[in-house]
């Protein structure tokens, strides 16, 4: 779910603007592939560049909780299978 302009507001912008340079890196990288190919199907559903790099870094949020929630390392099957989830929201 893209947040509306209050909900932004009230959130880190360093977070998001953090979560957001790991989805550029990502495509740039095009390392894993699959963020390229989901931004490019969520701008083919309708949804802007902008908010499908959003969506994308909420799946990247979920990773990163793991990873120094539980220790666990980064878990790519989980990562895919939620970024194939989009737009709909990650799980965990």
């Amino acid at each position: 779910m893209v947040l509306s302009e209050q909900q932004d507001q009230q959130h880190n912008p360093y977070l998001k603007g953090a979560l957001l340079e790991v989805v550029k890196n990502q495509l740039e990288a095009d390392e894993p592939s699959e963020v390229k190919e989901t931004l490019n199907r969520l701008i083919s559903q309708g949804i802007s560049e902008e908010d499908a790099k959003i969506y994308i870094a909420q799946a990247v949020c979920v990773e990163i909780y793991n990873v120094l929630k539980y220790r666990k390392p980064f878990d790519l099957k989980r990562y895919a299978k939620n970024l194939k989830r989009l737009p709909k929201e990650p799980q965990e």
